[in-house]
């Protein structure tokens, strides 16, 4: 079983876009959010692009349109208003579309029989997370969740996969960081964890190649053997 160099001693897993594809429930969410606020339904491409910051930045860039998520006055003061309709919408569609990757499942079962202490660090809120995990039958695999919330900062700060190293019990340079994004693999450099990209995940549109990720792979499977 190896990662990029030798095997790690704990892997912290990104959720969105790495372990399971949840933008069809995402979308779902936002175009009800932006419906009820009179406005066009942003649609599931759209929202493919604007995923990996959390649900507040998902929330800011349904409203302006645009990946920046730069509010102006009227959208400053409708944000908590469209906030909270996106979580009411959410927290009903989250996981009744969403599909676990191919290769994620058989990777999992294998790191597990190896006894590897497994993490997820991820910028979704905590509620959401756990709902998620469990409504897909991952929760069992992770000893340890480091949600959106649950610190006072999210990745890229590298503060959530410290942390997460810490409760594994595992420096992080003996860690691997598997995610989708420059997101994930900024907050891996910033830790000192190694750090392994998905090819198929949400990088807001742009190519995983030019993250910087120690490596680039199709499937979770080619992380053993």
């Amino acid at each position: 079983m190896m990662a990029v160099a030798g095997t790690p001693k704990a892997v912290l897993f990104d959720l969105d876009g790495t372990l399971v594809d949840s933008v069809p429930d995402l979308a779902r969410a936002v175009d009800q959010m932006l419906e009820a606020l009179g406005r066009s339904a942003a649609g599931v491409d759209s929202v493919r692009q604007w995923v990996g910051n959390g649900a507040d930045m998902l929330v800011k860039r349904a409203l302006s349109g645009d990946m920046a998520g730069l509010l102006n006055g009227d959208d400053v003061e409708l944000f908590p208003v469209a906030r909270d309709l996106f979580f009411g919408a959410y927290a009903q569609a989250n996981g009744r579309n969403s599909q676990i990757y191919a290769g994620v499942q058989v990777a999992l079962d294998r790191y597990r029989e190896a006894g590897m202490p497994m993490a997820v660090v991820t910028n979704k809120p905590a509620a959401f997370t756990d709902q998620l995990l469990t409504q897909l039958g991952l929760a069992g695999y992770f000893s340890v969740v480091v949600a959106g919330d649950t610190l006072a900062e999210k990745k890229p700060s590298p503060a959530p996969l410290l942390y997460a190293c810490e409760k594994l019990g595992s420096e992080p340079a003996s860690s691997l960081m598997v995610g989708d994004s420059s997101v994930d693999v900024a907050a891996a450099r910033a830790a000192g964890c190694a750090v392994v990209c998905v090819s198929y995940g949400y990088n807001k549109g742009a190519p995983i190649a030019e993250a910087g990720a120690d490596r680039v792979i199709d499937s979770l499977a080619e992380l053993i053997v």
